[in-house]
């Protein structure tokens, strides 16, 4: 037998050779190297804006009604998250700093700190369902600054305690000395008296901001590749590659640098604005965009900055800038409504209702919200967030469905006779799946799961790998899944993507691809019916054989059900811009002269009425097959105009 020693781990080992078959096993609890936890510290996450989504996490946990974030736009060189939470004891600052990725959340111990409800750690003192989970959301910050400042305060205390936190950076390599401990970094905290006893809170403070956070923010790489193209003589070109909105460029001095549209900066909403006018201007512009094109892209319209307003405003749990789908009335008649069958032959029912006071979520019968999230405000540089997902008056297209498809669903999941470490607990959710032929904008298109009303993962384009040969129609579906309980553990470290392999994770993958098929079964059918009542009523006309050689690309290219604009060309003294059509559907107008003058050699000046007919046939079957939204304006004009050219060319001869 081996002696004794005083190493924990040899003492195991000398027991293992001793443990000769099953009966008599060494057993212990697993353990984690704390450089794990320090990489966690290191930057787990992929954009600056998701530290500061963590941080305004942390403010709701903490029962703020309010956040205010300052970044010091354009310039970034410090920023602060404010909100008038709870704030934190001495205690609980220590226990924060003393355990990294050791949450006292959910915990008999978070409710002994005050960080959750005496009665149930799941939820916040006020009854908030938490979205924090793992204790890592203010190391978050390592993604901005690796230098900060924590003063908090809980009501009722005649001190604030202030801390100043250093977090040291992770490097691969031996470890020296220090067998298995790894210091994340370091910090100083202190008390100091104030004033107002009454007042609650806690302030973020971040400076020393990260160059590459700074050049992140500013959107750099965009407006060098700018300055790089003015430098060539390309100011087209330069100029097509502007955002439509943007908080501006700075010089080597800060100064602001006019674009090549002569502006220092470019907002969707008036400086003078309120907070609350602000956002909702922003997400109108995005569908005033809509019209009249194929996509709107969200990084063509906005500079990495107001896409971090968006994003943030997407992933938080905040109203929306209009109404929940699920709390819109059915009565007149605005979309065509189903609820979804969790059968997995089911088929979706049609909710029909004359009611005006009825809601979608009432004639579903389904349960009530978990929260409607109205008590929580979060302003960032004096906007104002809500949730930018509009379900009526969306732009009309030429497909047959001119109105929107809203299918609504729930499930839950007991897993009876599990045992609750294989299963993780019952999972409850509903949702809701919008089918639209026109998503705006484009980063909509997909499923967003919230939990508790929060998300990190944003719209997820492939609705959780969906293998069905539906690409036309899963661009045209926005989709939201709202849980109620469950999927946490599913959610992998920097919650912006789970597990695939959890049973949670299995569970509402399932229930999606079954909505998915309900979805596009009802689609087509709605579809069809629809195109019969249009073939019964139409009348044949000249145009009958090119209309059908468009009808058959359209059908092969998207089974029917794909949008094929009604394309005009005009000189520009015929333009009107946004010009609809005696239906009701939108003209995608194009300027000949433009067209004309990307014919080389010889541009035209005129071209027959039967080649613009055909160049506005051709010009349907490229926006069937997505070509056009994949050009710029400019591209497209060169496109068509060689098209014309070539069709005009013994003409030019």
């Amino acid at each position: 037998m081996n002696p004794p020693s005083s190493n924990p781990d040899q003492q195991f080992a000398n027991e293992l050779r001793e443990a000769i078959g099953q009966s008599d096993p060494v057993e212990n609890a697993l353990t984690t190297n704390d450089r794990v936890i320090a990489r966690v510290t290191d930057g787990i996450y992929r954009q600056p804006g998701s530290a500061v989504r963590e941080l305004i996490a942390n403010a709701y946990d903490a029962d703020a009604t309010w956040v205010s974030v300052k970044t010091d736009a354009p310039r970034f060189s410090r920023m602060t998250v404010e909100d008038n939470g709870t704030g934190m004891t001495p205690e609980a600052v220590i226990h924060l700093l003393h355990n990294i990725g050791g949450s006292a959340k959910r915990t008999k111990q978070g409710q002994e700190l005050g960080i959750t409800s005496p009665g149930d750690s799941n939820i916040s003192p006020r009854g908030r369902k938490l979205i924090g989970k793992l204790g890592i959301g203010i190391f978050s910050v390592s993604q901005l600054t690796h230098s900060f400042q924590i003063i908090t305060k809980t009501a009722g205390d005649p001190h604030r305690t202030i801390v100043l936190v250093n977090l040291r950076q992770f490097a691969d390599g031996p470890t020296g000395t220090e067998g298995s401990t790894f210091r994340a970094g370091s910090y100083q905290a202190w008390r100091e008296p104030t004033n107002d006893v009454g007042a609650h809170g806690t302030t973020i403070v971040l400076t020393s901001i990260r160059p590459q956070t700074r050049d992140s923010l500013r959107s750099e790489q965009l407006w060098g590749a700018i300055t790089h193209s003015l430098s060539d003589e390309s100011e087209a070109k330069a100029r097509s590659s502007i955002p439509t909105y943007h908080i501006g460029h700075l010089d080597a001095q800060g100064l602001h640098i006019k674009d090549p549209k002569n502006q220092e900066r470019s907002l969707p909403w008036n400086e003078r604005d309120s907070a609350h006018a602000a956002f909702p201007k922003m997400v109108k512009s995005v569908w005033e965009s809509a019209q009249g094109r194929t996509t709107v892209k969200l990084s063509e319209m906005f500079d990495t900055y107001l896409q971090m307003l968006w994003n943030l405003a997407l992933a938080l749990p905040l109203p929306y800038v209009e109404k929940s789908v699920l709390d819109e009335s059915v009565s007149d008649e605005w979309a065509y409504f189903y609820k979804l069958a969790n059968d997995s032959r089911g088929s979706a029912q049609e909710l029909v209702s004359n009611d005006p006071h009825i809601t979608v979520r009432e004639l579903a019968e389904l349960p009530p919200p978990e929260n409607s999230h109205s008590d929580f405000k979060v302003t960032i540089d004096g906007v104002q967030l809500s949730r930018p997902i509009k379900f009526r008056d969306l732009p009309t297209t030429q497909h047959v469905l001119k109105k929107p498809m809203v299918f609504v669903g729930s499930h839950r999941q007991e897993f009876k006779g599990l045992d609750r470490d294989v299963s993780a607990g019952p999972l409850e959710f509903e949702g809701y799946l919008v089918w639209t032929p026109r998503v705006a904008p484009t980063e909509h298109q997909g499923v967003l799961v919230r939990i508790h009303g929060a998300s990190g993962t944003l719209f997820d384009s492939t609705f959780f790998n969906y293998q069905v040969a539906e690409l036309t129609r899963l661009r045209q579906i926005t989709c939201e899944i709202f849980v109620k309980q469950g999927l946490e553990a599913a959610l992998n470290i920097d919650r912006e993507s789970f597990n695939t392999a959890h049973p949670h994770t299995v569970i509402l993958t399932r229930w999606l691809h079954n909505a998915l098929r309900q979805l596009a079964t009802t689609q087509k059918r709605k579809a069809q019916q629809l195109r019969q009542e249009a073939r019964g009523s139409a009348t044949r006309d000249a145009k009958d054989r090119i209309n059908r050689i468009v009808s058959s690309a359209n059908s092969l290219r998207t089974d029917g059900e794909g949008v094929v604009p009604e394309i005009q060309f005009k000189r520009p003294t015929q333009h009107t811009q946004h010009a609809v059509a005696n239906s009701g559907s939108v003209i995608q107008t194009f300027d000949l002269d433009r067209i004309f003058s990307e014919i080389p050699d010889k541009p035209l000046t005129e071209v027959s009425p039967y080649s613009l007919r055909k160049l506005e046939a051709i010009t349907k079957v490229l926006s069937v097959y997505g070509v056009l939204e994949q050009l710029t304006p400019k591209e497209q004009d060169n496109l068509l105009g060689s098209i014309l050219g070539i069709m005009e060319a013994e003409n030019l001869g």
